[in-house]
């Protein structure tokens, strides 16, 4: 085992230990953990597929597309970043899931490059809960009645929703953050959910998905926890 190896094998075996204290902690049910893989060289994303990682997400399109005939044969390949609309033929009808679908205009392009394609895209809901005007994403107050036009689209399957809490100096001021979004996920989309099956609430990253768990996170994604800090070319 070379020193990367052993690093990543160190670091996966950290995370997914707190990962099954935090699921403890708040009583069971299941938790999938998504490795953030940006700038992550595919040989090492293929070495923590070795250690038991079943899911990848990539930030970047032209990065998924490049690492797609390696990664996707071996993992449940999805797309985590941004995406614009000129971006979407990249990684619609290619990613299993795509998690930052921020306006309607966003998911009309999926549907319309997907019912091309012959598929249903998979997606999930962006939710900007810091209400931050920097990111992207539906504001809180707005989202039962964008759900509604998310049905709108017959090659567009909405399986749940996402947030990328604000930066937080001290851990438990995420929770706040989580909460909101987990209020929002029960009171309001779930009652949606025979039009949706299977729903998926994902919070947390690298320095807050034990916090995320805790608050009702079914999906975390996690980087530099695993991979160390990510070095940009």
């Amino acid at each position: 085992m070379t020193e990367r190896e052993y690093e990543i094998s160190e670091n996966y075996k950290r995370v997914t230990s707190m990962i099954g204290e935090a699921v403890a902690r708040r009583g069971g049910g299941d938790v999938t953990l998504l490795g953030a893989t940006k700038t992550v060289p595919a040989e090492d994303v293929l070495f923590a597929a070795s250690l038991g990682l079943r899911v990848a997400g990539e930030n970047k399109p032209q990065e998924f597309r490049d690492k797609y005939g390696l990664l996707a044969p071996v993992l449940d390949y999805q797309f985590i970043g941004h995406l614009q609309r000129n971006k979407a033929k990249y990684v619609v009808g290619s990613a299993t899931l795509i998690h930052s679908v921020d306006s309607l205009r966003l998911a009309e392009e999926i549907d319309r490059l997907a019912k091309a394609r012959g598929t249903v895209q998979d997606v999930l809901m962006e939710i900007n809960i810091g209400r931050e005007e920097s990111k992207s994403g539906f504001l809180p107050e707005d989202v039962s009645g964008i759900i509604d036009e998310f049905g709108k689209f017959s090659s567009l399957n909405l399986r749940g929703i996402m947030t990328m809490a604000p930066v937080c100096e001290k851990k438990d001021d995420y929770r706040k953050y989580f909460q909101e979004t987990y209020t929002i996920f029960i009171d309001i989309y779930q009652k949606k959910s025979h039009n949706i099956g299977d729903t998926i609430l994902s919070m947390g990253m690298s320095d807050s998905f034990v916090e995320a768990i805790e608050e009702g996170s079914t999906l975390v994604r996690v980087g530099s926890a695993i991979f160390g800090r990510r070095v940009y070319p």
